[in-house]
């Protein structure tokens, strides 16, 4: 909270939660945005249901990313590609994104 008991407003996240709140809507990806700089914003979110220090399973994986698309596998390899996630020996691990502290 800042000085005045309010809290603080961040314009940048409040832009990037509306960004993806036009692809993601009830909790499903709607629709795959095509220019880069939304996608990331997209992924970034994606990213967040998957807990820093946790090894998956590429099953649990497409269980989780299979809650917001039916194309799972289009997910898991974008934030795979982007950095979000690191994919070794079919075990998978978040390695990117923003994290809340």
């Amino acid at each position: 909270m800042s000085g005045g008991g309010r809290p603080s407003l961040d314009p940048v996240n409040d832009t990037n939660d509306a960004v993806v709140g036009r692809f993601v809507k009830d909790g499903r990806l709607v629709i795959m945005p095509s220019k880069r700089s939304k996608l990331l914003l997209v992924l970034d979110h994606l990213a967040q249901e998957f807990e820093p220090g946790r090894t998956y399973a590429e099953r649990e994986v497409n269980v989780v990313l299979g809650g917001y698309h039916d194309d799972f596998a289009a997910l898991r390899r974008y934030l795979v590609d982007e950095g979000y996630l690191t994919r070794e020996g079919g075990v998978y691990w978040r390695s990117g994104g923003t994290v809340e502290v």
